[in-house]
């Protein structure tokens, strides 16, 4: 009974010294919360540099220029984004793991925006196109001012989803190196193997309130830019 007792108080006191390392090092691991947002907002940044043109070369585009954006697209969604991590850091040869990292979620990013983009303008009414030519716009200038706006205000429920991926997926930076969120938890636990549960427990305590924030964020911008009556993609 004793014996019992002394075993629940020596564990209760080490929660509490594994709650004070945490603690400790809480700024140590917001430095790598920084370095997460950053990669995010990069990486889904280029996705959508890439992934909305793509999105559309796929609607409009000819058909060899719709069959290699398809392709290309086909690859990088079939292919783990550790693999692609790897490809960009180790055989490509950035020399920079943040700069790899970008490129590698960036490129996966776009694939999907693609879609996301692709299905947010074939939703738009093709009747649409045909009254803005009627009123003497090309087919380009018809496309810029018609369906371009209306697509970018349906996607935003399918882009408010690839957000939180990328967002959640910038912890497999750690295998390239990258000193993120994760990969500073892990430092710290090998520093002191009895706070592991304490240190992801607190890792997993930001990456909630980062996923949590964003997707709060982007259902007021869906709000807000919601087309009257009309239907998301």
């Amino acid at each position: 009974m004793d014996g019992t007792l002394i075993d629940a108080g020596s564990s209760l006191a080490l929660q509490i010294d594994d709650w004070a390392f945490v603690l400790e090092h809480a700024d140590y691991l917001l430095g790598g919360t920084v370095i997460t947002i950053l990669l995010t907002i990069a990486s889904v940044l280029l996705g959508f540099l890439l992934g909305f043109p793509a999105g559309a070369v796929e609607v409009y585009g000819g058909r060899y220029s719709k069959g290699l954006v398809s392709t290309v697209g086909v690859v990088l969604r079939g292919t783990p984004i550790l693999v692609i991590l790897i490809v960009m850091f180790f055989v490509v040869s950035i020399n920079s793991a943040f700069l790899a990292a970008i490129l590698g979620l960036g490129l996966r990013s776009a694939a999907y925006q693609s879609q996301i983009f692709r299905g947010a303008i074939q939703s738009v009414d093709e009747g649409q196109i045909e009254a803005a030519r009627s009123v003497g716009m090309s087919k380009l200038e018809a496309i810029r001012h018609v369906v371009v706006p209306q697509s970018l205000r349906r996607s935003v429920p399918g882009f408010q989803n690839e957000f939180t991926i990328v967002l959640k997926d910038t912890s497999i930076a750690f295998a390239i190196g990258l000193a993120e969120l994760l990969s500073r938890s892990y430092d710290l636990f090998v520093q002191q193997t009895t706070a592991v549960l304490e240190i992801i427990l607190f890792a997993s305590a930001i990456y909630f309130v980062l996923t949590f924030s964003t997707n709060r964020a982007l259902d007021r911008l869906a709000d807000a830019y919601a087309i009257p009556g009309g239907e998301t993609a």
